[in-house]
């Protein structure tokens, strides 16, 4: 996804904060922590996920659907892709 190197940077900070959260919900266990605590982390975490997700979602059918240059075989291509990680989240 070439388009994606305009964002690079917010990306790589938001993939940098959730893999922090992702170490704070590892120290939380090895620390025997409150379930309410980690429960807490482990929400966040997956917000966060989510809303990469999201960007990322919204910046695929932005080039990939949407865009009308695009040939019908390439707007269905992106599609599938689009449909293909949705099905995959889903599960």
């Amino acid at each position: 996804m070439a388009h994606l190197h305009a964002d690079n940077e917010e990306l790589l900070k938001r993939v940098r904060r959730i893999a922090g959260q992702v170490q704070a919900i590892e120290r939380a266990l090895q620390a025997k922590a409150d379930c309410g605590k980690t429960l807490h982390l482990v929400a966040a975490t997956r917000g966060a996920l989510n809303g990469l997700l999201e960007q990322i979602i919204e910046t695929h059918a932005q080039f990939h659907v949407a865009d009308p240059g695009l040939s019908d075989e390439q707007r269905q291509a992106g599609v599938n892709e689009l449909l293909k990680a949705i099905r995959q989240y889903s599960k």
